[in-house]
């Protein structure tokens, strides 16, 4: 299944993903997942539409963003920091998320902002303490792109990484959620981030650090996730500064592109 969700006529809809002569549509309204998964669908005066043709939102509504920091060996080694011993976790606002399309805001408070282009889990059933033997996929609805969008000199003067991390705009997130690929099971995705065009991140989850298993079996020992829960998973070697004017875009195989201009 994929889905995205986007802008109509009677506000934001969540629609089924196919493609079709080999562009991708809207085919169909979902139930809103996050916000009310009771509420049905208001098909008033939808058609099915091209999904380049919509005024796509971010696909998911998350009651938290659980990140993971420095889960590729080069993006550690490019910070100077060492590799972790164990995840690295960090929450990051939900009130960042952004969809396909809207401008990251550079903040006045920040000198250095830097785009990291992330493959990001999508919980869809309530996990807590997860067993080793337990699979997984179980627990996952599916899978987007996200930007952790970072203010770099922030994130080491502050020494810890709220305010660094949770600014407005800092999460973009799209432009679907899909499950027809299995990274846990599977030969892994390929993660790239241009900027302007240019090629500055190319990465490969078969390369994590703590791949998707562990990290979900860490993270839940710890809290409980819930539908909506959104867990990008780490960002390969390559971040660089971002500048207003700028279009930065994150591909990952098997879901498609996340652009967005900077501002």
């Amino acid at each position: 299944m994929q889905y995205c969700r986007f802008l109509s006529v009677v506000g934001p809809q969540y629609g089924a993903v196919i493609p079709r002569d080999g562009e991708l549509w809207i085919e169909h309204l979902l139930p809103a997942f996050e916000e009310d998964p009771t509420a049905q669908p208001n098909a008033a005066s939808f058609l099915p539409m091209p999904l380049a043709h919509a005024r796509l939102l971010a696909p998911v509504a998350p009651p938290k963003i659980v990140c993971i920091g420095r889960n590729y060996r080069d993006h550690a080694a490019e910070l100077g920091n060492d590799v972790p011993k164990e995840p690295l976790l960090f929450l990051k606002a939900p009130s960042s998320v952004i969809g396909p399309g809207e401008a990251i805001q550079i903040p006045p408070q920040s000198k250095r902002v830097d785009f990291e282009g992330e493959l990001a889990i999508v919980i869809g059933h309530r996990a807590s303490k997860i067993g080793p033997d337990e699979d997984v996929r179980s627990y996952i609805r599916g899978y987007t792109i996200v930007n952790d969008v970072t203010a770099r000199d922030l994130q080491k003067s502050d020494g810890q990484w709220s305010r660094a991390k949770g600014f407005d705009t800092f999460c973009p997130a799209g432009p679907i959620v899909t499950s027809d690929i299995d990274p846990v099971a599977g030969p892994g995705l390929s993660v790239t981030t241009t900027l302007n065009g240019e090629t500055k991140q190319h990465g490969h989850t078969r390369d994590l650090i703590f791949p998707i298993p562990e990290l979900l079996r860490y993270i839940t020992a710890a809290m409980t996730l819930v539908p909506g829960d959104v867990i990008p998973t780490g960002t390969p070697a390559g971040v660089a500064p971002m500048q207003a004017g700028d279009m930065v875009q994150v591909t990952v195989e098997g879901i498609g592109s996340l652009k967005n201009p900077v501002a």
